[in-house]
């Protein structure tokens, strides 16, 4: 079975490609959409944090931050549930844990009734490198929101939640069950 992002062959594809056809897509069409902007917004916001992050000369990178941060919102969240909110596979979150526990800023505890989950918790060490990872932040989103009054600002945000609650909608309707392995033939 093809998944959506699965690359077709150009014969596979061939039965919904008009040859024949000379038209092209106008210059406006062409032109960079909401998605390529949003990237390219985001790539910038990454760049900005990680050169902060490095000159402020903490031992940590982007996603080391933001799972510093998730924990902080989220105090004794399990590992499984953090990789998936944070969209990181299982073993690049236990490197990253294995890493900040390490610098002494996360420790895994023992879940009180679940013995196969383990609960992340910031130790004290860490909560100073989470108010720098927050000064760094509103520095970088006050760089990116420069000259945006804050009703522009909270419509931006208004409008991003909502575009990420569709996005979401629409993927949780979209989600296919998954076909049973077959048997050995």
């Amino acid at each position: 079975m093809a998944l959506p992002n699965d690359a077709l062959p150009i014969d596979a594809a061939a039965d919904w490609i008009d040859v024949g056809a000379v038209d092209r897509p106008s210059a406006v069409a062409l032109q960079p959409g909401i998605g390529n902007r949003l990237h390219a917004v985001a790539r910038l916001i990454r760049r900005r944090f990680e050169r902060s992050v490095r000159q402020a000369g903490l031992p940590i990178t982007r996603l080391q931050a933001s799972l510093m941060i998730y924990i902080a919102r989220n105090p004794g969240v399990g590992q499984s549930a953090a990789a998936t909110d944070l969209d990181v596979e299982p073993i690049a979150l236990v490197r990253m844990l294995d890493r900040l526990a390490e610098e002494g800023l996360v420790e895994r505890r023992a879940h009180p009734t679940d013995r196969r989950i383990r609960t992340l918790w910031l130790t004290p060490l860490a909560w100073p490198v989470v108010d720098r990872i927050l000064e760094i932040n509103l520095v970088v989103r006050e760089e990116a929101c420069a000259g945006l009054t804050p009703a522009a600002r909270a419509m931006l945000m208004g409008a991003l939640d909502h575009m990420k609650n569709n996005l979401a909608a629409a993927e949780a309707a979209a989600v296919e069950p998954v076909e049973p392995p077959r048997a050995a033939e």
